[in-house]
């Protein structure tokens, strides 16, 4: 038999037991203040039950409806509710012609949980080395050391704690650390970053496996509800040793301040990583650099890895008053306790000379920081605290490119990196060559003015007046003059007045694709695997997460021995 709840099929599931069952009920819709009392009273009103039926009423996910179409700002939940089988009104029959409704099955064990009850598997005769600690990095030491591979993951960087003291001190006095800064380290790019866990990732088992990992090692759980999830860069400062420790405990090493030299090859196989001038022997190596690892793409080139260049993004960084951001989202119910700094996302099509532009890694109550790994070259980027308490909300406008833009071709994998490097050149000229960041209004920018000052109220204090436009490609330049204006003005009350710009934003994601098979193998070098953002997979914290455990799967799905 099969009993229709809105529109949709539903067989019949087994149940927990002979006297209760589950239910999901999706876009249920409560206001700002509900509570646990008013959330239950209002399932069992919408399922027609009394209150005393409703056994145990569970949030699995909730998001923000800030539309005000049909009313004020509230909440969608979806909630998992557990009821009495034997109550007539709560058999599927009852829900026939209601939406939203759906049987929950007996619940599978947790995805964390199942790969951590999976048998461990002997080790191979060369250990597989992780090479970057970023987010596909751990996550694939993290897998292979619980898969019994025991792995070798190395980072060119310091730990997490030595890291924050040299980037404060790049910050605070503008020395660079070439190896251990805002992009190299334990926790990579993504630990100086917003923290934010959202993806358009369709890989939902990979995705619960990194937020559970996350929340046992000491996110809060809200980032298995929310829609969207986010940590900050204080509190992942602190999950990731977390993260560390789980790989020793299951036999893995962790190695800091090694950097990667270069690659043995023998007929197409890996057989050995040079670092800090020793080799390694292994035959499985997961490459997890990152997009600023500069001198790991040329090792590759050098010795006929198969790179090919990639279209990627440069823009500015834009920062206004919070408060502003919010009453735009949120008009009268901005401020509300439970809503929190809210974010924005905006988005143009190419109109006239002007190119497509959208917003990226927008920042809630974040900071504007300057990022440098290698001497004279400086970009921007956002991040935030987990209260994003800054007043400031912050976020990239950038414009897309195309490997015509810069000279990229089969013949030319790494022509993206250079010109990635002349626009980071000109910006550390414009800040002054000390690592300030160059910066304007938003209505000198549009006019082309060069400034003569900056206002107080911003959050990098080490800020330069200067013209951008010297820093940015004429195709960039122009159509930030023409795009920003109307996207900005979709904000009201945003204005253009209030708004600060930095540049240059340049690595929103890599100039280069290391190219790979379906065995996440290269298919010039087998053994290599090219994961995450710096391979060309993955863009942001979660979808590099999930692509580093994939890679991992693959391996110990296909591994030799």
């Amino acid at each position: 038999m099969m009993d229709n709840c809105g529109g949709k099929a539903v067989q019949p599931v087994p149940l927990r037991n002979s006297k209760t069952m589950k239910i999901r009920l999706t876009q249920f819709s409560m206001d700002l203040d509900y509570t646990e009392k008013s959330l239950r009273r209002a399932v069992s009103l919408r399922l027609g039950v009394v209150e005393s039926a409703v056994l145990s009423c569970t949030v699995v996910r909730r998001s923000i409806d800030a539309r005000r179409l049909h009313g004020p700002v509230c909440f969608i939940l979806a909630v998992e509710v557990e009821l009495p089988h034997t109550s007539g009104a709560t058999t599927p029959a009852a829900w026939q012609n209601m939406t939203g409704i759906e049987i929950v099955p007996d619940s599978a064990p947790p995805a964390l949980a199942a790969i951590q009850a999976a048998p461990s598997r002997p080790p191979l005769p060369y250990a597989p080395v992780v090479v970057g600690a970023g987010p596909a990095g751990l996550l694939a030491a993290w897998r292979l050391a619980q898969g019994g591979l025991q792995p070798i993951l190395i980072d060119r960087g310091a730990p997490a704690h030595e890291r924050h003291r040299t980037v404060a001190r790049f910050w605070s006095q503008g020395v660079l650390d070439g190896e251990s800064n805002v992009l190299f380290g334990e926790g990579g790019a993504g630990l100086y970053s917003d923290g934010k866990l959202t993806t358009q990732s369709k890989l939902r088992g990979p995705m619960r496996t990194v937020l559970e990992l996350l929340v046992q090692c000491g996110a809060d759980a809200s980032i298995l509800i929310d829609a969207e999830p986010h940590v900050g860069s204080d509190r992942l400062a602190q999950i990731v040793p977390n993260l560390r420790e789980l790989i020793l405990a299951k036999g893995g090493q962790v190695r800091f301040h090694s950097r990667l030299e270069d690659l043995e090859l023998d007929s197409g196989q890996l057989t050995a990583l040079i670092v800090n001038g020793q080799r390694i022997a292994t035959r499985h190596c997961l490459l997890a650099t990152g997009h600023s690892a500069r001198d790991v793409y040329r090792i590759l080139h050098r010795v006929g890895v198969a790179l090919t260049p990639k279209p990627f993004a440069v823009g500015v960084r834009i920062e206004t008053p919070q408060r502003q951001i919010d009453q735009s989202q949120f008009g009268p119910s901005a401020g509300h306790r439970r809503l929190g700094a809210a974010s924005f996302r905006l988005t143009r099509r190419p109109q006239g000379r002007a190119r497509a532009c959208y917003s990226f890694c927008m920042c809630p109550g974040g900071l504007v920081i300057a990022c440098a790994s290698s001497p004279g070259m400086l970009t921007t980027n956002g991040m935030s605290l987990s209260h994003r308490a800054s007043g400031y909300g912050n976020a990239a406008f950038l414009v897309p490119v195309e490997p015509g833009d810069f000279g990229g071709s089969a013949a030319e994998p790494l022509a993206g990196i250079a010109w990635q490097s002349q626009i980071e050149a000109k910006a550390f000229q414009a800040g002054g060559s000390d690592y300030s960041l160059p910066a304007c209004t938003l209505p000198d920018f549009l006019a082309r003015r060069t400034p003569q000052s900056l206002p107080q109220e911003r959050t990098p204090l080490q800020a330069t007046a200067a013209d951008l436009h010297a820093a940015l490609p004429d195709c960039v330049s122009q159509t930030l003059v023409e795009a920003v204006p109307p996207m900005i003005r979709q904000m009201r009350p945003v204005v253009v007045e209030k708004c600060l710009v930095y540049g240059a934003e340049t690595r929103s994601s890599s100039p280069v694709r290391i190219r790979r098979d379906d065995s996440f193998q290269s298919p010039s070098a087998r053994g290599l695997y090219p994961v995450g953002e710096g391979a060309g997979y993955a863009g942001g914290i979660v979808t590099s997460a999930i692509d580093g455990l994939r890679a991992a799967e693959s391996l110990l799905a296909g591994r030799e021995g």
